[in-house]
């Protein structure tokens, strides 16, 4: 992700961390899990729209939760402290953005596909705020990679110890 988001136009590489794009990619694809699962329970098993929501949006966050933990912030801080964070933010996502956002567009008229679409619009970036600062503190990858950023990345990066010594290996006896 880092080679991808130094190449991104406009000067978006001066601004884009690479984390943003790998969450993208990550999130788009379980994104779709969700919208097949969805279109499974709801339209296929006929369940109701609430639930069948509910039973692919848990799915999703659940596979999003494991792909950006190991893949894209490559976090290795304790899961039994990220897990229950991550879980509660996923409840007040679905809470705020799929019973509210979503069912409020359905109550309204809007097909359940494209309102499950614009809820993922809004709930991505609140999802990816949370994972950023909340969830994957100890992520790499979290800063942008453009030129400026290489260089000033370069002046201040630590110079290298001068080589020690070498320490003559003890003898027995000594």
């Amino acid at each position: 992700m880092a080679a991808a988001a130094r190449r991104l136009p406009f000067g978006l590489s001066e601004v884009v961390p690479p984390n943003v794009l790998g969450y993208l990619v990550i999130n788009l694809c379980t994104f779709c899990i969700d919208l097949g699962l969805l279109t499974v329970f709801h339209g296929v098993l006929k369940v109701i729209p609430p639930v069948a929501v509910t039973l692919s949006y848990g799915i999703a966050s659940l596979t999003s939760y494991a792909v950006n933990r190991v893949l894209n912030f490559r976090s290795h801080g304790s899961l039994s402290t990220q897990l229950p964070v991550s879980i509660a933010i996923f409840v007040v996502n679905y809470l705020i953005f799929l019973l509210g956002v979503f069912d409020g567009l359905v109550a309204l008229g809007l097909e359940y596909q494209l309102a499950r679409i614009l809820a993922a619009c809004c709930e991505g970036v609140f999802l990816y705020c949370c994972m950023r600062w909340l969830v994957f503190r100890d992520a790499t990858g979290n800063k942008p990679v453009g030129p400026q950023h290489e260089a000033e990345a370069s002046a201040t990066a630590p110079r290298p110890e001068e080589p020690r010594p070498a320490v003559p290996a003890r003898r027995e006896g000594e």
